[in-house]
């Protein structure tokens, strides 16, 4: 059977074994939403000159001042 020694170290191990893997988890779920959080589409009002951004992927966005709805700005 295991002795005192090995058991504690194969305890220790599998514990650091699962909150390394939480730790992995928990890190990539926030990455992926800081990233869509932090990725932003530029808008230029023509009308009022008003700066404004939308979620990505928005090709055409009413601004939040006058309404107008604007082109995205491409760099």
């Amino acid at each position: 059977m295991f002795e005192l020694t090995a058991g504690a170290v194969f305890f220790c191990c599998v514990v650091a074994a699962f909150f390394l893997a939480l730790w992995l988890w928990y890190d990539r779920r926030d990455h992926r939403h800081f990233e869509i959080e932090r990725r932003k589409t530029t808008f230029h009002c023509i009308r009022c000159d008003a700066l404004y951004a939308a979620p990505t992927g928005t090709e055409t966005c009413p601004c939040p001042k006058c309404g107008h709805s604007n082109g995205r700005l491409k760099f």
